[in-house]
């Protein structure tokens, strides 16, 4: 029996006949609604002014028509027999007269308590109801209280219902509250399954890197994130959509398989805008993050100094503001997984001036911390000891090379930013001079502007640096890529007439027949080394020794031993390599910073 529930004193039989034909309404079990259903819905209200409502079951069948009156519509019971963790299985959609189609308190009460799959509402246009629009909420999990959190979307035009992928929408509601209640592991303990897309637009050559080559290194960027990556898809356009990056019918696709394959979340290899984040969330109905952010995950993961979490909150901060109502499921609960740890994770109802505040805090922080290290740096050059800077791209090498020069124990691991804060030691050099070898943080290609700008303080060790050591992972494919994107960062960061020594690391990677090592070596100022091995290490050292030289001077100075005290300055100031106690004094051959060398004039040895 087709009853209509409610209110339905004084309808003519038209309007009767209209709301019974929308049992009739053949809805595809992966979307929301259809255009045709918003278009009927919105009619028969906008001819009796009074809200109407249907329960949509999963198969798409509609089983329960009701209508109300202007302000409000009651809803029939329905039967809530499921587990704690599963929704009841129905979606209620009704409408709104006068336009508005934004669920109001009540609307969101009624899909708590009743657990509906989803609470959708029609905002009429009376003048064409085709033009009507949507706005929808699902459940997203339990606050402290054990309330239930609901997160909401739209407004959802009638053109734009077959971008909402219904399936996942469930299942991502339904998995949040089991990761709430503890019924199913979270990411700590569970892999998160995510899947990989690009896209390869505009002219050949736009880039030094193809879009397979960027995919294989976005795979490396999750997997050290803790991702498990599922599939990789690679897609061709002129240009990206506007609104969905990769274009509606590829996004259908992808929430077919996010379905079937209990994907968790999917990762862009390009920076989305707020608007494109958006529109992907709400379509895949999984969780949806860009290149940027997979990044600032890692580097949440990575940050153990006090100065490393301040700069990684800074920089998730700067990211997020713009985002703040278009990340949808990631900010409408605590953090879980990745793109949602670190400091800088904010929930959906922190507003725009909260997180201003936040970081205009975080950089007052950061400055001082940045007057230490400026101070720190000022003692070094007053002492004129030699400051080395290893610079590089990620996985390069270089924490295992600052280990195997200075005999420490840094953390040192084959992956992708596997250190993050700086780390600084002392070494010493073959002709007996004391150098600071410093380890700075590895560079990307497309590093994220935000992290330029928050690690800024860190970086600028490398303007203050006498050398440069500039570590390449030279059995890498893509070597000179990875080299030119090191110099793209050099470059932002203001470090342009530095000496550099190029050091082509892991040669022992490469094939045995390769001649590439030996073709390298040979170019001027460079050197092939393996760190791991502890090959080459010699000539690295000659290198820099080489360079110091440049920096510096050889003298013999003659101090009365009536002036003791600066015979003592001078051990601090320069490499003392012999010392002899004379008639007119004490005999001192030194090497000293060519400028420092010119004040002791009077001193030098006839």
């Amino acid at each position: 029996m087709r009853e209509i529930l409610g209110k339905t004193d004084g309808l003519k039989n038209t309007i009767v006949t209209a709301l019974e034909q929308l049992y009739d309404l053949e809805i595809p079990d992966w979307q929301v609604l259809t255009e045709e259903g918003l278009a009927r819905m919105a009619a028969i209200t906008a001819a009796i002014n009074r809200e109407v409502n249907i329960y949509v079951d999963r198969h798409g069948k509609v089983v329960s028509v009701a209508v109300g009156d202007n302000g409000s519509v009651t809803l029939p019971d329905v039967d809530t027999r499921r587990g704690r963790n599963r929704l009841c299985g129905i979606r209620c959609i009704h409408t709104h007269p006068g336009g508005d189609e934004r669920l109001s308190g009540v609307d969101l009460s009624a899909l708590r308590n009743n657990r509906y799959d989803l609470m959708a509402a029609i905002g009429v246009n009376e003048a064409d109801p085709t033009r009507s629009r949507m706005d929808f909420a699902i459940i997203t999990g339990r606050d402290q209280n054990e309330s239930f959190e609901v997160q909401e979307y739209g407004p959802v035009t009638a053109a734009n219902l077959e971008d909402l992928f219904f399936p996942n929408l469930v299942k991502t509601s339904e998995k949040l509250l089991a990761q709430g209640d503890g019924t199913e592991k979270n990411t700590d303990d569970r892999q998160e399954r995510a899947i990989l897309i690009g896209m390869e637009y505009g002219r050949p050559g736009r880039t030094l890197w193809t879009s397979e080559d960027s995919l294989e290194e976005l795979r490396q960027l999750a997997k050290s994130a803790g991702a498990d990556v599922v599939a990789v898809f690679n897609q061709k356009r002129p240009k990206p959509d506007p609104g969905f990056f990769i274009g509606r019918g590829k996004v259908r696709e992808l929430a077919l398989f996010a379905q079937q394959e209990d994907i968790d979340m999917a990762v862009f290899d390009e920076e989305l805008s707020p608007a494109q984040e958006r529109n992907l969330e709400r379509a895949l109905g999984i969780k949806v993050l860009d290149r940027t952010a997979l990044i600032l995950d890692i580097f949440a993961q990575r940050a153990q100094t006090n100065e490393g979490k301040l700069q990684v909150e800074l920089a998730q901060l700067q990211y997020s503001l713009p985002r703040i109502m278009g990340q949808g499921l990631t900010l409408s609960r605590l953090g879980g997984g990745i793109g949602t740890r670190g400091p800088g994770e904010t929930k959906l109802e922190t507003d725009r001036r909260v997180i201003r505040d936040r970081i205009a805090y975080l950089k007052g922080c950061i400055e001082k911390v940045s007057n230490v290290r400026q101070l720190h740096r000022s003692n070094r050059t007053r002492s004129r000891v030699p400051i080395i800077s290893l610079v590089g791209y990620t996985n390069a090498g270089k924490s295992t090379l600052l280990n195997t020069l200075t005999k420490s124990d840094v953390y040192a691991q084959d992956q992708l930013f596997a250190t993050l804060d700086p780390t600084t030691r002392q070494l010493e050099l073959p002709d007996k001079r004391e150098a600071i070898l410093t380890d700075t943080v590895g560079f990307i290609q497309r590093l994220p502007h935000q992290l330029v700008a928050a690690f800024k303080s860190t970086l600028e060790e490398t303007l203050e640096s006498d050398l440069l050591l500039h570590v390449i992972d030279v059995s890498h494919p893509l070597y000179k890529e990875q080299s030119a994107a090191v110099y793209q960062v050099l470059e932002e960061i203001g470090v342009r007439d530095k000496p550099i020594v190029t050091v082509y690391n892991k040669t022992d990677k490469l094939p045995e027949d390769s001649a590439l090592a030996a073709k390298l070596s040979g170019e001027p100022g460079s050197v092939c080394i393996s760190a791991r091995l502890g090959l080459g290490l010699d000539r690295l050292l000659g290198l820099v020794m080489e360079h110091l030289r440049m920096k510096s001077v050889e003298v013999t100075l003659v101090i009365p031993y009536a002036e003791s005290a600066k015979a003592a300055r001078l051990h601090t100031l320069g490499t003392v390599l012999a010392e002899e106690y004379g008639a007119e004094g004490t005999e001192l051959t030194i090497r000293l910073d060519v400028e420092e060398a010119a004040r002791w004039q009077d001193y030098l040895k006839k």
